[in-house]
């Protein structure tokens, strides 16, 4: 039986006091198991984005824990919680946030000089299928493409779990779904956990495991048998 990646016991989230407070987030128990492909699917709102922030360290819950294999993530320090998401944790966000001055290959390079055991750049942009773009500059690729770089650079590290946060937000159906296919082959060669927040629900289908938000809570956890390619996807 495989072991969890992530496991949260009544993770609240709060903003703000009183009457104006915002929960965002209402006593959220959940497990994710490791080397799955697991969708987070929800209105704007809902609190998927909350709990991916928390469980990748880049926000701290109001109460409850998120573990992180046997590490609670919520018992960490600054300093602890940089290194775990420098050395474990992968980020790709809606807006590919890649430096304009830099080449494909120097973008990915900005991680790779930090990371605990990086692949080369070269071999993560071929893993996207952007072999011979590697000396192109943002402004020369597409939005596809330059969304790959983004992903390159997030695999590059060689992740135990990659965080996509609306990764096909700002692409066309077949964009999406050549996306979608890349982040498919990192989790089959990399054997990384895949956690995709989104609000588009045709892209469940390609999902292990499929968790419903709403109101800030889980509505329902659905584990699919079925699972469908990207290109099997009805956008």
């Amino acid at each position: 039986m495989a072991r969890n990646t992530f496991t949260t016991k009544g993770i609240t989230k709060v903003y703000g006091e009183g009457r104006s407070a915002v929960h965002a987030l209402r006593g959220v128990d959940l497990d994710i198991p490791e080397g799955e492909i697991v969708v987070l699917l929800g209105p704007s709102g809902s609190g998927k984005s909350t709990l991916l922030n928390i469980i990748g360290g880049l926000d701290r819950a109001t109460k409850g824990d998120a573990y992180f294999q046997d590490r609670n993530l919520s018992e960490m320090t600054d300093k602890q919680l940089t290194r775990y998401r420098r050395d474990h944790v992968g980020f790709v966000f809606q807006f590919y946030n890649l430096m304009p001055s830099l080449t494909a290959r120097e973008n990915v390079e900005l991680v790779t000089e930090i990371a605990r055991d990086p692949m080369e750049p070269d071999e993560a942009l071929a893993m996207v299928g952007l072999r011979e773009r590697v000396d192109h500059f943002p402004a020369q690729l597409s939005g596809g493409e330059q969304q790959r770089v983004a992903i390159a650079r997030a695999v590059a590290k060689n992740p135990t779990v990659l965080f996509c946060d609306e990764p096909t937000g700002a692409l066309d159906s077949t964009t999406g779904r050549a996306v979608l296919n890349v982040l498919k082959d990192v989790n089959e060669k990399l054997g990384a956990t895949v956690l995709i927040v989104t609000h588009a629900a045709s892209q469940a289908a390609m999902a292990d495991r499929v968790i419903h938000f709403a109101d800030g809570g889980i509505r329902e956890v659905v584990v699919n048998h079925t699972k469908l390619t990207p290109e099997e996807i009805d956008w």
